[in-house]
């Protein structure tokens, strides 16, 4: 298992972990074995979206001992009612929802609070203005918490809550279906077959620029639907083919800041399929054939990250100068932490002998010996 820093929290999460939903409704006997399987192979994180007291029980026995080198990632604002979920902003449901799961977890603090479901301006306006927040920090105070954290869809209110410094983790849609569509607050457009009725071309801007701003200020990202539902591995992709488990974690695994993909697996079968990435060929991990062959989506000319330029005949990472220059081009300047990554690279941007054989390679069409110039330019070697 590769484990990833997760921003600047200090934790190092497997960058395989596990979803909730597949927990639900399900006994001790089957909690057990997935806990047994996915320890086994070095998982060491979850995320707790649902508010299920039974389920919760049933994570902390399996779990037990190994507690304080598990990492879980649980929500605020999130309540069970009537054997069902629902996401509120009432505090007076939210703070014994969060003393609840704590006692149904046999715990007394999650290493991330995650701040629920905020796809709105508006519910993030209510999150700071109306307690939530500052319920979210007296918990950090009082070591019930280690840090907060938001889930969101919409990449223009997930951009404000990292830009605002509130937030420390961002739990976050990634895979490259939504990552071509614009934010919106209707969560259902990313389901939604009319989305994607027309041509689309290349990331959107302000989901790139959230990912980049993450990995500037140090928020690390957690993925939720990386399979978006299931569909991407079926013929009912929006892409209009079917991707593996493989492809769509490595996909987003190689955005900016995401440290960890939180699978939701229902059967060990499909948890297997998860962590077979681990062992997985570079050709078995490569999505880029896949997007290469869609008719109505396209990536032309952006860098995907892909790695299909390498081999470069000057052992130039041709992707990772890329990032990093993109990083400083998001920025506007040239922060810090990227000159320091960049300056770590054994061979730099200024090594580059504008053979092109990168160029001839790229699947997207991106002019790399410029992009090359631009970060010698940009770093100054």
């Amino acid at each position: 298992m590769t484990y990833k820093e997760l921003g600047a929290t200090g934790l190092k999460v497997s960058e395989i972990g596990l979803g909730c939903e597949g927990f639900l409704e399900k006994d001790d006997a089957f909690t057990q074995d997935m806990f047994a399987l996915a320890l086994e192979q070095g998982v060491n994180c979850m995320d707790l979206y649902s508010p299920d007291p039974d389920m919760h029980r049933r994570v902390g026995r399996a779990v037990g001992s190994r507690r304080s080198a598990f990492i879980y990632q649980a929500h605020l604002c999130t309540v069970w009612q009537d054997g069902q979920y629902k996401a509120t902003r009432d505090m007076r449901e939210v703070v014994p929802s969060f003393e609840g799961m704590l006692k149904h977890l046999g715990t007394d603090y999650v290493d991330i609070g995650m701040i629920h479901y905020v796809d709105s301006a508006a519910v993030w306006k209510k999150v700071c203005e109306g307690g939530i927040l500052d319920y979210a920090r007296k918990l950090k105070e009082r070591g019930a918490i280690g840090h907060i954290g938001m889930s969101s869809h919409n990449p223009h209110v997930a951009l404000e809550a990292v830009k605002s410094g509130a937030i420390e983790v961002l739990m976050f849609s990634v895979n490259p279906c939504y990552d071509l569509l614009p934010g919106d607050e209707d969560v259902n457009k990313l389901f939604e077959d009319a989305s994607y009725e027309k041509p689309l071309f290349n990331l959107d801007p302000v989901r790139e620029e959230l990912y980049e701003t993450c990995q500037r200020m140090g928020v690390g990202i957690t993925v939720m639907k990386v399979y978006g539902g299931g569909d991407l591995l079926t013929d009912r992709s929006p892409a209009g083919r079917a991707m593996t488990p493989a492809q769509c974690i490595h996909y987003a695994l190689t955005r900016p800041a995401v440290a960890s993909v939180m699978v939701g697996a229902h059967s060990k079968e499909e948890l297997l399929q998860a962590l077979a990435y681990e062992s997985a060929s570079p050709e078995a991990r490569d999505y880029a054939p896949v997007f290469a062959s869609l008719r109505k989506m396209s990536w032309e000319g952006h860098c995907m990250y892909c790695g299909h330029c390498a081999p470069c005949p000057r052992h130039i990472d041709v992707a990772a100068v890329t990032k990093f220059l993109n990083l400083a081009r998001a920025q506007g300047t040239l922060p810090e932490t990227v000159r320091e990554h960049y300056a770590a690279l054994p061979a730099k941007a200024g090594d580059c002998i504008a053979c092109g054989a990168c160029e001839k390679r790229c699947p997207f069409g991106v002019k790399i010996i410029q992009n090359m110039r631009a970060a010698r330019e940009v770093f100054g070697r």
